[in-house]
């Protein structure tokens, strides 16, 4: 059975770090890629960062450059996303989910409508 699961969210204060996990189970970890998306209240849920578990290739949103990282473990079958200078407005909750790397992409990398599994959320919390 194939499953996702997140950890790591939490409350935090403006301007602190998060680092969430994804642990997978189930698929070849190597022949997927990995994304984390968030979904705030009210808002549509929206990719943030992915990676190829084939050849480290990473991607980010354009509104998460340089404050978030994304890594992976091929040996514990888990991806992290590293979050520093957490602001307000990354509030949300944070899925992982996963895509087969042999599927050719309709959209983009980031597109929810191309990964096929989901892992439940976390929450993650930002105090002013």
């Amino acid at each position: 059975e194939v499953q996702l699961v997140e950890s790591g969210g939490g409350l935090v204060q403006a301007g602190g770090s998060l680092r969430l996990s994804c642990a997978a189970f189930g698929f070849t970890f190597d022949d997927y890629a990995i994304g984390w998306f968030r979904q705030a209240p009210g808002k549509e849920r929206e990719g943030v960062s992915c990676i190829s578990n084939s050849d480290g290739s990473t991607y980010y949103a354009d509104s998460v450059k340089g404050r978030f990282t994304i890594s992976s473990d091929n040996a514990k079958n888990t991806v992290y996303l590293q979050i520093n200078s957490l602001k307000p407005e990354d509030t949300a909750v944070y899925y992982c989910a996963a895509r087969p790397l042999d599927v050719i992409l309709t959209t983009s990398v980031l597109h929810r409508d191309e990964y096929d599994y989901w892992g439940q959320g976390t929450q993650v919390t930002v105090s002013s």
